[in-house]
């Protein structure tokens, strides 16, 4: 096959385009400099020409100055330029007007091999017949890069003597030359290769030249790598390197999808990879095990072999890749996942949080009443290790392992009251975990009647240790609606002694008289200087104070020292509570319970809460207060608010978490894949002839079409199409000499410009180059070089852009070329490029406690006003979320909700890893022709990403796209 006309036919490498900074230098000036003594000054112009014969210029005297002053140098760097060079040049005569019509009418014409090439095929010969192993391994390399049978086959003999070199560099090289030629001309050129091969494959020693040699026996002569196998099987396949390993996991992967028949060859030496010391080896191994048997001695190794790859292993990215491998077994083979669900816990101890979260992922679907105790207790220790560390990881690592100890007890409630204890001591710490306790304890309590009796005095004995607000109301909620009859009074008594005396005030603390009685004592001593000398020194020595021991019990400081108006309002509703239960009158009790509620009204009338949102619902807690002490005091009131206040709160924690529960996932339920659309070029697949070579087991046939498709991701075209015509920017006009238009791919932390350039002149354009700026946090890694455009022709150009956060950012530039006609310098200003932060965006999903807390700590935030023409709430959230492609958190109103009022909160995180928030609140007012009013406000730990989203919703959020 003779070779195409162009020099990116010969070209399989790329130089940086600094190497010519300053412009390339004519033919007569690389010529000049490649006459020089110097080195250096050759090692630059020859790097100028490859250069310029990559941009389009012919240079035809170049060829013979490098043949007489380059291609016997012994300098190192300029040899390899020689062979960077040699790939470029073109190696053929052009061909004449008669060769050109013969060859479009359909002939074959031979082309003639410059006579230079005589020259330049001595100077490779002597380089394989060289002392210096390098220089010989170096033109091996080279060789297995020339396609041209006229070049390589007077080197064969050459190629073949390197064989036996005693140098390993020499030789595996050589093997990989033999397979190359072999490949590429068959038995013309090596009528004997496999044989030769096969000889050399039985008498190496080296780990990368038996490699190299049985990869050539593969793809060439699938007889002798067999037999060679088959020699060798006894021996052990781990002698022989992790290299040579993996390719006889290719080779049985082939066989075994051509002939399913031959899976039993292959068995033995399968299970012997599976203990190879190399992780990529066994990994291999275990995938290609399973996909040729489904049998549960197979299945089963495979799994033990995931199990030791995932504990044996620190990179992360490994842990993931096995944890996905045991996610996919675990569909088919459930209970043999089941059997190593402890081996898989083990893993829990990596400092990842994403590797906690997939294994807890894995572990939670493999629990069964078998191994659920076994897992608790696990799952307790990892808790009680991560209570030790108060890292930011350790937090996430400790609502993870709550979550997953919630789902057990949910499963299976004969371990509820096990982990409970454990957790209960997780309500006196600081941060959020103890809210997400508390709401599992609730939630035990309400779904486990019987577990009520136990838990309740568990409870109640924690509560003087709990010095979180929110956990102080969800606890003093669970005591005033779980409470029997039979104890509520014990509960109203310890409720009481921690609330403490009325009225709410503070006392002021006296200092003890001793305190100023004691005065500093003068104390003299002698100490020694650093010159040895004796000096005495005199200093006051006073007694440490003692710290005074604050012994208020907490649930009294939250209300009178921190003002917290809601758990005193849920403190008034407990006592009412406990006080209905009473099984008879009770006056004392009663009595307390009204001077509580009316200290509650005094400090609601202060108006001394620290918190803005507190003081608006001061009014609603007088209101509040007053109807329990109605309650209290009137039997009428008393006789029709105690039903609802004693039985309606459970049925709405029931309801609450019924939804929460249809809202999960179910795991039970397969989801329907949905059908590809099938493409007009979409290979044609019959079953009756593929049957024989696709029924070995999960065997992954890559000439399936749908194979294909998935590798490709391609398996939904019209979407790809359509998101890539979006991407497409016109970069200048058509009435330029030069059209540019831009294909923009953002793949995460890179961006890749495809500049398509065309010349719309009858000229020729020389140095034709794309100069590109950036603005914002991006990063040219790769330039575009200058090339030559010939008349009416075409070109792409590549481009590369870092991207290192979530910023809204722009691309601009220009485009610089030499008109050959007139010897003129243009210059054509380019389009900008308005980088969406959409690209970036991705929807995700957390828990309402997980996004208060973020919504309190993260300090930009971004307030949009509301603006828009759509008259629907529904509809304007709807719209925000797919313009902002975010998660909505808050459940969405019915069709048939007649509310004027919408409150929803919105999640999303960039493939940075930073957390966006938004908060919707808008309204539907009557008074202004029944338009939208509100805010949006966007709160993130980075400013970039908060006004960058803001921008985003003021540019949308106007009105509804129109429908195509």
């Amino acid at each position: 096959m003779a070779p195409a006309n162009s020099n990116e036919s010969y070209c399989t490498f790329t130089l940086a385009s600094d190497v010519t900074a300053g412009g390339l230098p004519s033919e007569e000036e690389i010529a000049k400099d490649l006459e020089s003594s110097d080195n250096g000054v050759k090692k630059h112009a020859l790097k100028a020409a490859i250069m310029a014969m990559l941009g389009g210029e012919a240079m035809p005297r170049i060829l013979m100055q490098v043949i007489r002053f380059c291609i016997n140098s012994d300098d190192k760097q300029l040899k390899k330029l020689c062979m960077l060079y040699w790939e470029v040049v073109p190696k053929y005569q052009e061909l004449t007007g008669e060769e050109l019509l013969e060859q479009a009418a359909g002939n074959h014409v031979s082309r003639k091999l410059l006579p230079e090439m005589i020259l330049v095929c001595n100077a490779l010969m002597n380089d394989l017949n060289h002392p210096n192993e390098y220089v010989r391994g170096s033109m091996l390399r080279f060789l297995c890069k020339v396609k041209d049978e006229e070049i390589l086959g007077p080197l064969i003999p050459s190629v073949k003597n390197c064989l036996t070199h005693r140098h390993s560099y020499v030789r595996k090289n050589a093997a990989l030359a033999v397979f190359h030629a072999h490949k590429l001309h068959g038995e013309h050129l090596l009528p004997d290769a496999s044989e030769l091969i096969a000889q050399f494959l039985a008498a190496e020693t080296d780990l990368a030249s038996r490699r190299n040699a049985f990869l050539m026996l593969l793809h060439e002569n699938e007889a002798l790598a067999f037999e060679f196998l088959g020699q060798h099987m006894g021996d052990g396949m781990g002698k022989f390197g992790d290299g040579f390993c993996l390719l006889v996991l290719e080779l049985t992967r082939r066989v075994c999808r051509r002939d399913p028949t031959q899976k039993s060859r292959f068995v033995r030496v399968l299970f012997q990879l599976l203990s190879s010391n190399s992780a990529a080896v066994s990994y291999e191994a275990a995938w290609t095990l399973v996909s040729l048997s489904s049998s549960p001695t197979a299945v089963r190794a495979a799994a033990v072999t995931y199990t030791n790859l995932l504990n044996g292993q620190t990179d992360n990215n490994i842990q993931l890749i096995v944890l996905e491998r045991l996610e996919t077994l675990q569909k088919k083979h459930s209970k043999i996942v089941q059997e190593l669900l402890m081996d898989i816990l083990r893993a829990l101890s990596s400092p990842n949080p994403d590797i906690c979260a997939k294994v807890l992922e894995v572990a939670m679907e493999a629990v069964t009443a078998r191994n659920v105790h076994e897992v608790v207790t696990t799952l307790k220790r990892e808790l009680q290790k991560a209570l030790q560390d108060d890292g930011e990881k350790s937090v996430g690592v400790r609502h993870l392992l709550v979550d997953s100890i919630h789902d057990c007890a949910k499963k299976f409630p004969q371990v509820a009251e096990s982990v409970v204890g454990l957790l209960m001591e997780l309500l006196s710490s600081a941060d959020r975990t103890s809210l997400q306790v508390a709401m599992f304890v609730r939630a035990i309590i309400q779904e486990h009647p019987p577990l009520r009796p136990t838990l309740l005095p568990k409870l109640l004995g924690s509560l003087g240790d709990i010095t979180s607000p929110p956990v102080m109301c969800v606890t003093l909620w669970i005591l005033g609606e779980y409470s029997t009859a039979e104890d509520a009074q014990e509960v109203f008594d310890d409720i009481v002694k921690e609330v403490g005396s009325t009225p709410f005030v503070v006392a002021e603390e006296k200092k003890p008289e001793s305190e100023n009685g004691e005065a500093p004592k003068l104390v003299t001593k002698n100490v020694v200087l650093a010159d040895g000398t004796y000096a005495t020194q005199t200093s006051y020595s006073s007694a440490k104070p003692v710290e005074a021991s604050d012994n208020t019990p907490k649930l009294r400081k939250m209300i009178v020292t921190h003002g917290d108006i809601f758990v005193a309002e849920t403190l008034a509703a407990s006592l009412t509570k406990l006080i209905l239960l009473f099984p008879s009158p009770d006056k004392p009790r009663t009595a307390q319970a009204v001077l509580i509620l009316c200290a509650i009204c005094k400090l609601a009338e202060s108006n001394n809460t620290p918190s803005m949102a507190q003081r608006s619902s001061l009014s609603d807690c007088q209101e509040r207060c007053s109807m329990c002490c109605r309650i209290l005091l009137d039997p009428k009131t008393r006789e029709l608010l105690a039903p609802i206040l004693l039985n309606d709160g459970k049925k709405q924690l029931a309801a609450y978490l019924k939804k929460i529960a249809q809202a999960q996932p179910q795991p039970q339920k397969k989801v329907k894949e949905v059908a590809p659309t099938t493409q007009a070029d979409d290979l044609i697949h019959f079953r009756q002839l593929k049957s024989l070579t696709v029924s070995a087991g999960d065997v992954v046939d890559l000439d399936d079409g749908a194979d294909l498709a998935r590798a490709t991701g391609y398996d939904t075209a019209n979407t790809l199409w359509n998101e890539e015509l979006s991407h497409c920017y016109p970069l200048s006009g058509f009435a330029d000499p030069v059209y540019a238009e831009a294909l923009v791919t953002v793949h995460e932390y890179d961006i890749v410009l495809e500049i398509l350039v065309i010349n719309r002149t009858s000229n020729t354009l020389a140095n034709l180059a794309v100069e590109l700026s950036t603005m914002g946090d991006m990063k040219i890694v790769e330039r575009p070089q200058a090339h030559t455009l010939g008349p009416l022709d075409q070109m792409t150009i590549r481009a590369s852009i870092k991207v290192s956060s979530t910023e809204t950012g722009h691309i601009f530039g220009s485009i610089v070329y030499t008109d050959m006609s007139t010897q003129e310098q243009k210059l054509i200003h380019l389009n900008d490029i308005h980088m969406d932060i959409m690209d970036y965006i991705r929807p995700a999903t957390c828990t309402d406690e997980l996004f208060r807390s973020m919504w309190a700590e993260f300090e930009w935030e971004n307030k949009v006003a509301i603006a828009t023409s759509i008259g629907n709430l529904n509809e304007f959230l709807t719209h925000i979320v797919d313009s902002t492609k975010m998660k909505c958190l808050t459940s969405r109103p019915s069709e048939n909700n007649t509310s004027n009022f919408l409150a929803a909160n919105l999640y999303a995180r960039s493939v940075f890893g930073e957390d966006a928030l938004v908060n919707v609140s808008v309204e539907k007012k009557e008074d202004n022709d029944g338009k939208l009013a509100g805010y949006i406000r966007i709160r993130s730990k980075t400013q970039g990403i908060a006004l960058s989203l803001g921008d985003r919703i003021t540019s949308v959020q106007r009105g509804l796209p129109e429908k195509q």
